[in-house]
């Protein structure tokens, strides 16, 4: 477990990390987003005690990093695949890091098997493609068989085939009873990995809450119907204040609209539906809703979807009279 108690990084007038207090609780994955500046990695460096921080507190199983006396067993991190010796085997950068933590030598062997890099395990590290450095680095963080895993951005240059694997492996970590800390830009893949979400924006905290809550209270649902008789369909729409957008292929679409109680709409009137069915934006599209205002780096002016501005928060809009979302409010 891990827990965060106001914790906050300060440099100069500059405050990184701001007052971030929430629990990284063990059988979970839980994913760590935020956009570029929002002190993601400052965060991660203050759990590995690697900076100091200006205030509060943060704990692995109750202890601070530099209390752990063989840290290796209690937590794995990885922040930097390229932290090691380029002239060092594969073999050999694993072999020090379990001598320093009193670690089995024959655990190297096996976790170069587990992270697939057994059979260049005798070669040096630096010349390494950057999917294989980044084996070489989970292969590190897993070294103490750790209750914690710490892992920023595990992905990066792996494969689809490593990608299928790391997911995989957090799952069946994370269902073994471990605590499972990850951060990435990645958000679909998030959306396949993370059960749980902490939510950063300029060092504070936005959300902390499961994946699919996060997803259903910051982004808006779609309606998406086509009738035999579109233009009746509008006509019935329209008297009870319900103004849908037209699609390109027929269809109309209706946000935040309750697709049960369209259909007997529809019914009432005898109008009959080809299809009629409810659309959720993405994972990505929810952090892009709520991290709108926390930007630190924008690009100049632009929307997305039609409905978000990069400069600030998004825009209000109206909804239908009659028919709401299942909650009946606001996104």
């Amino acid at each position: 477990m891990i827990q965060l108690r106001g914790l906050t990084k300060r440099y100069g007038d500059k405050t990184a990390v701001d007052h971030l207090t929430f629990t990284v609780r063990p059988g979970t994955v839980t994913g760590f987003l935020g956009p570029n500046g929002a002190g993601k990695t400052t965060t991660m460096r203050m759990m590995l005690d690697l900076d100091r921080p200006t205030g509060g507190s943060v704990s692995i199983g109750g202890k601070r990093y530099s209390e752990l006396r063989e840290p290796m067993k209690q937590i794995g991190a990885l922040l930097d695949a390229k932290a090691l010796h380029p002239a060092r085997t594969a073999y050999h950068h694993l072999l020090w890091l379990a001598r320093s933590n009193r670690i089995p030598d024959r655990r190297v062997g096996e976790i170069l098997e587990t992270v697939g890099l057994a059979d260049v395990a005798h070669q040096r590290a630096g010349a390494f493609s950057l999917g294989m450095g980044q084996r070489l680095g989970i292969a590190a963080a897993l070294l103490g068989e750790p209750e914690t895993l710490v892992l920023d951005e595990p992905v990066n240059g792996l494969d689809p085939e490593g990608i299928l694997w790391i997911r995989n492996l957090m799952k069946q970590l994370a269902a073994q009873g471990r605590t499972v800390f990850v951060s990435s830009h990645l958000m679909s893949e998030m959306a396949l990995t993370a059960d749980h979400l902490i939510v950063i924006g300029r060092g504070r905290l936005l959300a902390d809450t499961s994946t699919a809550d996060f997803i259903e209270d910051n982004s808006r649902s779609v309606v998406r119907l086509r009738t035999t008789q579109p233009e009746r369909m509008l006509d019935v729409l329209a008297a009870q204040g319900i103004a849908p957008v037209r699609t390109g292929d027929g269809a109309f679409e209706i946000q935040d609209g309750n697709a049960e109680a369209l259909g007997e709409l529809a019914a009432a009137h005898r109008i009959a539906l080809l299809e009629i069915g409810t659309h959720r934006a993405s994972l990505e599209e929810a952090f892009m809703r709520l991290t709108a205002g926390s930007l630190e780096y924008q690009a100049g002016g632009g929307t997305v979807d039609g409905d978000l501005t990069l400069s600030g928060a998004p825009s209000p809009d109206q909804a239908p009279a009659l028919i709401r979302s299942r909650t009946g409010e606001e996104a």
